[in-house]
């Protein structure tokens, strides 16, 4: 299944039906239209020699139109994240994946201060230079038979590279993820059938196009069921989103706990009525936030778990089949396996281990890192990074990264259990990230970073009824507000080196 292709036929089937409502420039675009406009960019783009080509255009009917125009042209889309230091991020891309073109757009350079990179051009002027033999020439194939259009576009092969993506870079630099035609259509196949999606349905879609989590259930999800999409480019500003989601009548969504934390603060009782389903991903969802979400709107916030390299959702929790605290069951057409940390041994439920996934989800690999890919798949089994716990229900648990585990006098410490303990303690509104720094007695300690100033010895002695002595923070570092990802999750590698900094002066 080639994903354009499957757009195409949708836009066949629904015609005049709305496919992006885009709220942020007050535009509505029947599937017809997006089949037209697509058929228009990828025209244009067919223009531009490199096999890649970069988009870097905010979450609105542009950016999605733009990624169907990059695909019919027989070229793949390389997502560029534009939150903090775009103009690095496309500069790294261009070399990593060596390529010039980046689609990108004027008003977003504007208002994020983006210095002009070489082989930028602008989707503003490639719209204002579409004429009106332009548009004939998309209309009158948009009305060929389908079997006709189909050829008209590129062809390919499921395997084939849909999209580019990079990680998100919290740990160390991104790295270039291959995700084909394959990996995202079973990932969209598997969501579809265990939210029970139809084409009634109305997805808002407010998340980074650059992130996967945005990438699949924002875009591609909707799209290939025929869903209407409602777009809003910016996630942050929570009061518009709500009334968004109550005025559009929007039935699903998606975000981080960060986002919906803000959504819960400045919403309206009712303003999410309308929603049948909303999953939260990317970082952990604290019982508060859940607790929240019912009080004020009868909603069952529910978890989900995915990775970049997976497509990225491996296991959700459901309304009705919700298990607060864990990540969910694995989708059906997924498998997942804890192994043992130092032998490798697959280990009954209950065992704590490392998160192993294997299915058509799992990526094609790391774009020219050969090494890097062969080290995160073996036999078909994708390596997260991630420790966690199947239970016996067949949920799963999420501990942490492997990389945020610390050795201190010779026991292993979960700083997101640190975290987890820490964040029910601390009054309403207030952060933590816990974080590991060198220690020239024991090799490392813990040191918590918080939002404000707290009663440290209060609580370090409400901790110590639930951790080890060894698990307690050895210092605290006010920091104020924490950098983020684009995506809302936070950005622990910053945080690591402004702690560490902090400590030094």
């Amino acid at each position: 299944m080639l994903l354009h292709q499957e757009f195409i036929r949708n836009a066949k089937r629904f015609g005049s039906k709305p496919a992006i409502i885009d709220r942020f420039l007050d535009k509505n675009v029947s599937y017809e239209k997006a089949l037209i406009a697509s058929l228009i960019l990828a025209n244009k783009f067919r223009r531009y020699r490199d096999g890649f080509i970069g988009v870097m255009v905010p979450t609105s009917a542009g950016c999605m139109l733009s990624i169907l125009g990059v695909l019919m042209a027989g070229k793949v889309p390389v997502m560029i994240n534009f939150s903090t230091g775009a103009a690095n991020n496309a500069e790294y891309a261009q070399r990593k994946c060596g390529f010039k073109t980046i689609i990108a757009s004027r008003a977003l350079l504007e208002k994020i201060g983006c210095r002009l990179v070489s082989g930028m051009v602008f989707i503003e002027d490639i719209m204002a230079g579409v004429g009106p033999l332009d548009k004939v020439a998309a209309l009158v194939k948009a009305k060929l038979p389908l079997s006709f259009l189909l050829k008209a576009v590129h062809e390919g092969e499921p395997d084939d590279n849909l999209v580019i993506l990079f990680t998100s870079g919290s740990e160390k630099d991104p790295k270039a993820v291959q995700l084909t035609h394959r990996n995202i259509g079973s990932n969209v196949r598997d969501i579809g059938r265990v939210l029970t999606v139809t084409s009634e349905d109305v997805m808002l879609a407010n998340l980074p196009l650059f992130h996967v989590f945005g990438h699949n259930v924002d875009f591609w999800l909707p799209l290939l069921y025929g869903m209407t999409i409602v777009a809003y480019a910016n996630p942050l500003e929570y009061r518009k989103i709500s009334s968004i989601v109550r005025e559009e009548k929007v039935s699903l969504m998606v975000g981080t706990p960060s986002f919906f934390t803000g959504y819960l603060r400045q919403s309206d009782p009712g303003d999410f009525a309308t929603l049948r389903v909303a999953v939260a991903g990317a970082d952990k969802t604290p019982d508060s936030l859940r607790e929240g979400f019912l009080q004020k709107h009868g909603l069952e916030l529910c978890e989900g778990y995915g990775t970049t390299e997976t497509s990225p959702v491996v296991s959700t929790n459901l309304p009705g089949a919700n298990k607060p605290g864990s990540i969910g069951k694995v989708l059906p057409g997924v498998r997942v396996k804890i192994v043992d940390i130092n032998t490798g041994e697959a280990l009954p439920p209950g065992g704590e281990g490392k998160i192993l996934v294997k299915g058509d989800l799992v990526m094609k690999g790391y774009f020219d890192d050969l090494e890097e890919t062969s080290l995160r798949i073996k036999d078909g089994w994708y390596e997260t990074g991630d420790m966690g716990v199947l239970d016996e229900e067949g949920y799963l648990w999420h501990r942490g990264r492997l990389k945020r585990f610390v050795k201190i006098g010779g026991e292993m410490v979960s700083l997101v259990r640190v975290e987890t303990v820490m964040q029910g303690l601390l009054p309403e509104g207030v952060d933590c990230c816990v974080v590991e720094v060198p220690d020239s007695l024991k090799g490392a300690k813990i040191v918590a970073a918080v939002t404000a100033e707290v009663s440290e010895r209060r609580l370090l002695k409400a901790m110590a009824g639930e951790l080890p002595a060894i698990a307690l923070p050895k210092q605290f570092v006010v920091l104020g507000e924490f950098p983020k990802m684009g995506s809302g999750k936070i950005d622990f590698r910053s945080i690591t080196e402004m702690v560490r900094q902090q400590l030094q002066s």
